[in-house]
């Protein structure tokens, strides 16, 4: 798949089907996560999946949202920043959250590929998931990733996703700059 087309396909899913994700095809979606850039060559995150059911049902609970007890796989991503703020101060915290964005985007598209769906859950109570996975508290809990296949209501509508429009998002050489200027000594045909 050409990685344009896994980042404008990719949707949130949270109409999940029964039919239950390989924990094998969990784990390449994981380990593409590794590949995330991080800052000092620190890889400060921690990966959980969780196939319990049981367990899931609690994360669904922890973060308030049923949508995450309909699939047989729940990754848990968890970040340890403290070599990364050793090398880099309390700046080092910043990098880690970055790396984190960076790493569940790599999973997010990684579950495109295999035609499986997901959705990134930010929302949820820290303490109860520490308390349900025995995460340890020098480690924060960046975000819960649902994985299955979306049901099949997934895809019916022709509605293309889209975008802020460029115009709104995008400046040139300042803020609110909405125009390149021409290079100097450079004319246009």
């Amino acid at each position: 798949m050409e990685v344009i087309k896994a980042i404008q396909n990719r949707k949130s899913v949270r109409k999940f089907s029964s039919k239950k994700t390989d924990w094998r095809d969990v784990i390449e979606c994981v380990d593409a996560a590794r590949y995330a850039p991080m800052a000092g060559g620190n890889f400060s995150l921690k990966f959980i999946i969780v196939d319990d059911a049981e367990k899931i049902e609690k994360l669904s609970e922890a973060a308030q949202q049923n949508f995450v007890n309909q699939t047989s796989h729940v990754i848990v991503v968890c970040s340890v920043p403290s070599r990364t703020v050793n090398a880099y101060g309390d700046q080092g915290e910043v990098y880690v959250r970055q790396q984190a964005g960076a790493a569940i985007q790599n999973i997010l598209l990684a579950v495109e590929e295999k035609k499986m769906g997901a959705c990134w859950v930010g929302y949820f109570v820290e303490g109860q998931v520490r308390s349900i996975l025995g995460i340890p508290e020098d480690a924060h809990v960046e975000a819960l990733i649902p994985v299955g296949y979306a049901s099949e209501a997934r895809g019916t509508s022709s509605k293309k996703k889209s975008g802020p429009e460029m115009d709104r998002i995008l400046y040139f050489n300042k803020w609110k700059e909405k125009r390149m200027k021409p290079l100097k000594g450079i004319t246009s045909a």
